[in-house]
C-alpha cells in the first residue's frame, strides 16, 4: 500500500539544512515589506509563485538573487523573531519533531542590530515557536546554525558567535554562497578555531561546484556534515557489468558516515541535479551514504520536508521504513548532544513510526477482509 501525502505529514520528521530567510511566509513577506516601503518585485498575491519561479532558473547564482527581498524585511528585532517564531509553527505543522535553522547574522545588520542582537532575536522567536507548537499539541525542538557568507570575510566573527551562544541555542557553524572561485580553504582560519573549541560545523560544499569543494570541506576543513554534495557522484562510476565502483574520496565519505544534506527539490532548481527522478539520492540511499532529506529554502522550491518526501516516494517506490530510515539519519547527525538526540530516537521518532505502521498494517488486514 503505497504511502499517502497525510501519512508523511504526521511521520516524525528531523530537518538539517533548512535556511531562515529561504522560508517565510509570503504574507509575512508582504506585510514586512509594506511597513518599511520595501518595494516587491510582484503583487502579494503573487509573491509565492514569483519566488518559485525566479527559482527555477536553474542556476545558484539565480537562485540566491531572490534572497534580496527576504533579507531586505529581516533587519529588525522585531521582524526577526516574528519570522522565526512562524518558521518553528510551520515546521511543527509538517510533522517535524528536531530542526536545525540556519542563517547569516551578517545580512541583518543593515538597522541598528549586532550579530549578538540578532542571534538574540532569532533564538527569542523560535522559543515563542516552540510554545505556540505545545499548545497546539505539537513538540518541536529548534537550534540555530549561524552561517557565515563564503564571499565576505566575517568567517571568524561569526564562529567566535557560534562558540559564545554555543549554551544558548547555537550547536553550528556554516559557509554558505555561491561556491564557485569562494572555496572553503578561504575561512580554513575560522574552521581551525571552531575545531579548537570543540565545536560542530557543516559546510556548503558539491552543489554548485563539484569534487575539490567536498575534498576541501572535509580534508581540509574538517567538516562534520556536507551542505547538499550531491556532486559525490562525480566519483561513483559504473563498470560494463553493470556494478558500482566508488572512488577514494566517495568510499571514505561513506566509510566515514559523513552525513549528506541532500536538498532534492532545491537541487533540481539551481541545476545540481536534473529531476528528481534523477537525484543522486537514489543512487547514495542504494548505497548506504548517510543520506538526509531536507528542504533548503522553502518559500523559493515551494516545499516542506513532507513533499521532499513526497516526492521521492513517487520517484524511487520508497515506503514508510524508508522515511525512517531518512529520518533516523538525521537525528543521528544532528549536533544536539547524543543523550537528547538518543531521546528523541527512542521516545518520540520510532514509537511514531511504529504507530504509523501498525495503522497501516490494520488497514492492510481490513482491506482484505472484503
Amino acid at each position: 500500500m503505497k504511502i499517502t501525502p497525510e501519512e508523511i505529514v504526521r511521520a516524525p520528521k528531523v530537518l538539517l539544512h533548512d535556511h531562515l530567510d529561504g522560508g517565510l511566509r509570503p504574507a509575512t513577506v508582504a506585510e514586512l515589506a509594506r511597513e518599511i516601503g520595501h518595494q516587491l518585485p510582484a503583487a502579494p498575491e503573487r509573491l509565492g509563485e514569483w519566488f518559485r519561479e525566479s527559482a527555477d532558473s536553474g542556476s545558484l547564482e539565480r537562485y540566491l538573487e531572490t534572497f534580496a527581498h527576504t533579507v531586505a524585511v529581516m533587519q529588525t528585532a522585531e521582524s526577526l523573531t516574528r519570522v522565526a517564531t512562524e518558521c518553528v509553527e510551520d515546521l511543527a505543522a509538517d510533522g517535524i519533531v528536531y530542526a536545525e535553522v540556519r542563517y547569516a547574522p551578517e545580512l541583518h545588520l543593515s538597522g541598528d542590530l549586532d550579530l549578538d542582537a540578532v542571534v538574540r532575536a532569532v533564538g527569542a522567536g523560535f522559543a515563542e515557536g516552540e510554545r505556540r507548537a505545545a499548545q497546539a499539541g505539537r513538540h518541536i525542538v529548534v537550534r540555530q546554525i549561524v552561517t557565515a557568507m563564503r564571499h565576505a570575510a566575517r568567517s571568524m566573527e561569526i564562529a567566535e558567535l557560534a562558540v559564545r551562544y554555543r549554551d544558548q541555542g547555537v550547536v553550528g557553524f556554516d559557509i554558505a554562497g555561491a561556491e564557485a572561485g569562494y572555496p572553503p580553504t578561504r575561512h580554513l582560519d575560522a574552521f581551525e578555531y571552531l575545531q579548537r573549541e570543540n565545536a560542530h560545523f557543516t559546510i556548503h560544499a558539491g552543489e554548485g561546484f563539484g569534487l575539490p569543494s567536498i575534498w576541501q570541506a572535509i580534508q581540509w576543513c574538517g567538516a562534520d556534515r556536507l551542505g547538499h554534495g550531491v556532486r559525490i557522484v562525480d566519483d561513483i562510476t559504473h563498470t560494463a557489468d553493470g556494478d558500482v565502483r566508488l572512488g577514494r574520496l566517495a568510499a571514505y565519505v561513506r566509510d566515514k558516515r559523513i552525513p549528506l544534506e541532500m536538498c532534492p527539490s532545491s537541487n533540481v532548481q539551481t541545476g545540481a541535479a536534473p529531476s528528481l527522478a534523477e537525484h543522486p539520492a537514489g543512487l547514495l540511499t542504494r548505497l548506504r551514504f548517510r543520506v538526509t532529506i531536507n528542504t533548503d529554502n522553502r518559500l523559493m522550491s515551494g516545499t516542506s520536508l513532507s513533499r521532499e518526501f513526497a516526492g521521492l516516494a513517487d520517484a524511487f517506490g520508497y515506503e514508510l521504513a524508508d522515511l525512517q530510515w531518512f529520518t533516523l539519519n538525521a537525528m543521528k547527525s544532528a549536533f544536539l548532544p547524543f543523550d537528547q538526540r538518543l531521546a528523541l530516537i527512542n521516545n518520540v521518532i520510532k514509537p511514531g513510526y511504529a504507530a504509523l505502521g501498525a495503522e497501516r498494517a490494520f488497514a492492510q488486514m481490513h482491506q482484505g477482509t472484503f
